[in-house]
């Protein structure tokens, strides 16, 4: 297999660093939350005899800098990135791509489908946290402006803190989410997780970590002050527009994780294929399950992308 092909795509207000490895149909992989293309290799190396697998850094994050100050980052921009990646690589409406997105990642292609449907021939959504979906939507809008308040005041650590203790304290109460996950599970079960992680989900290696690790791990520090400040705000009040995506020709699939039942991602994914009238599908693992259980993940992924 050829190596992993590294470059970079000017787009208005940033660069965007990504990769390109495999052949075949184009397979874009958006990721979420504070990771960046190294949170899909794993994912990206057991779909590249199938695919060419194109991973990359979010604007604002990692090796995808602005070019100037952060700012309130939109999903309408972000989807433009997308685009314009799926562009450079070579797809076209005779020849659409498939895209995987997880966690605002998700969201990003849910819009992605909808302003730019020629591309894109199938999206598999994996839980976007789209609460304003949910019946407790006001408990989240209180959540975020928590954040907003912590990150204007005391920074990064006290915004941090303030989100994670709102998913500590979430009790899932009356999903309001639609139909159950299709059973999916594989003939081997979900694997054992450990408390420590590397980006993407995967178990974090034993002993002293490689320098590609440690780079990896540096970046994602780096990346939680915009994550927190500048992209959990304005990505929480996103409007999700069923109708356009409804219209569209893109098949949508909304994807849950088979261990995250009742949290609010979950719910959001679920309700998400409510509006669209379909059920949502379960993959291997929870809300980082494609890098946590990458070989069942990249299996479950082939199937669905290749079902009719």
């Amino acid at each position: 297999m050829e190596p992993t092909k590294t470059s970079t795509l000017k787009v208005p207000g940033a660069t965007l660093y990504h990769e390109i490895r495999g052949s075949g149909p184009t397979l874009l992989l958006i990721c979420g939350g504070v990771y960046d293309a190294a949170g899909y290799a794993a994912l990206a190396g057991r779909l590249a005899d199938r695919y060419t697998v194109v991973t990359y850094d979010r604007r604002g994050n990692s090796r995808s800098p602005l070019d100037g100050p952060p700012e309130p980052q939109s999903i309408e921009v972000h989807a433009d990135d997308a685009h314009r990646l799926l562009a450079e690589a070579g797809v076209t409406a005779d020849e659409p791509a498939y895209v995987f997105g997880n966690s605002s990642g998700a969201i990003i292609g849910l819009e992605l489908a909808a302003r730019h449907p020629e591309q894109v021939r199938v999206l598999v959504s994996h839980e976007p946290p789209l609460f304003e979906l949910l019946p407790d939507r006001d408990r989240w809008r209180g959540v975020v402006r928590d954040v907003e308040k912590a990150f204007a005041e005391e920074g990064t650590g006290a915004a941090m803190q303030a989100l994670s203790a709102a998913f500590a304290t979430d009790d899932g109460e009356q999903a309001g989410s639609g139909e159950r996950a299709e059973d999916t599970r594989t003939e081997d079960g979900p694997a054992a997780e450990g408390p420590e992680r590397v980006p993407g989900g995967a178990p974090a290696p034993q002993g002293e970590p490689d320098r590609e690790t440690m780079e990896t791990m540096a970046r994602i520090e780096r990346n939680m002050e915009f994550f927190i400040g500048y992209e959990v705000p304005p990505f929480s009040r996103y409007a999700f527009d069923a109708a356009a995506l409804g219209a569209s020709s893109v098949r949508v699939v909304s994807a849950v994780g088979e261990e995250s039942e009742g949290e609010p991602p979950y719910r959001a994914a679920a309700a998400v294929a409510g509006l669209l009238g379909t059920r949502p599908t379960a993959f291997p693992g929870d809300h980082g399950g494609f890098g946590s259980q990458p070989e069942a993940f990249a299996a479950k992924l082939h199937q669905v992308l290749s079902s009719t």
